[in-house]
């Protein structure tokens, strides 16, 4: 009896310390992505998605620093690798969160990158596929302030490209904001905020 609350306590005490050092990995990570040490950041990530093989944080969030970081890029052989590595994390991480509305907006986010490169290689194609992607995500999570905010704003970059009224869309921003306001967090780094950039984009709509 004594040797197997032992081994009970021992299995408990192996949990919380990978739990512990989960936890100490995901908050590095943070750190280094906030210091705008974005290389370190993503190989973080990258190692910590290697042990958590079933979490899909990980890979989500090396792949959105790699997005984030593609907007920058002006060449398009290097512009391609990135994105070619960012799609690689999305896809592991969407392997293992099957219609997750995150991911699919982060997704559309990476098509984005290709867009504004070059619209008129890329916009054809991707333009298309960007509707679907947010449509699928408002319909999975109509509630997600970022789901909104990120919908709202490709219809607004739509619009103005058209030379059509962006107003229902600014509303759409209204409403991601007022959303932003009643989240709450689902879990442990979790995505989860956003109100200061649906606000700053508010402050641009409609001019």
């Amino acid at each position: 009896m004594k040797k197997i609350i032992l081994l009970a306590a021992l299995i408990f005490a192996i949990h919380i310390s990978a739990q512990t050092a989960y936890e100490k990995g995901m908050t590095k990570a943070f750190e280094l992505w906030g210091q705008q040490k974005n290389t370190e950041a993503v190989q973080l990530f990258e190692r910590i998605a290697s042990v958590e093989k079933d979490n899909w944080l990980p890979n989500y969030y090396a792949a959105t620093i790699m997005i984030i970081d593609a907007f920058s890029i002006k060449d398009e052989l290097k512009l391609t690798d990135n994105l070619n590595k960012a799609q690689e994390y999305l896809d592991d991480a969407s392997s293992l969160s099957e219609n997750n509305p995150e991911i699919i907006i982060t997704q559309a986010m990476l098509n984005l990158v290709y867009v504004a490169f070059d619209g008129q290689k890329y916009g054809m194609t991707l333009s298309g596929k960007n509707i679907q992607l947010y449509e699928q995500a408002l319909k999975i999570a109509p509630s997600n302030p970022r789901v909104v905010l990120a919908k709202a704003q490709w219809d607004i970059g739509a619009a103005a490209f058209f030379g059509q009224s962006t107003t229902s869309f600014c509303k759409e921003i209204e409403r991601s904001i007022e959303l932003f306001k009643k989240e709450k967090p689902t879990g442990k780094f979790f995505p989860f905020g956003g109100i200061e950039r649906a606000q700053e984009a508010l402050k641009q709509c409609g001019k």
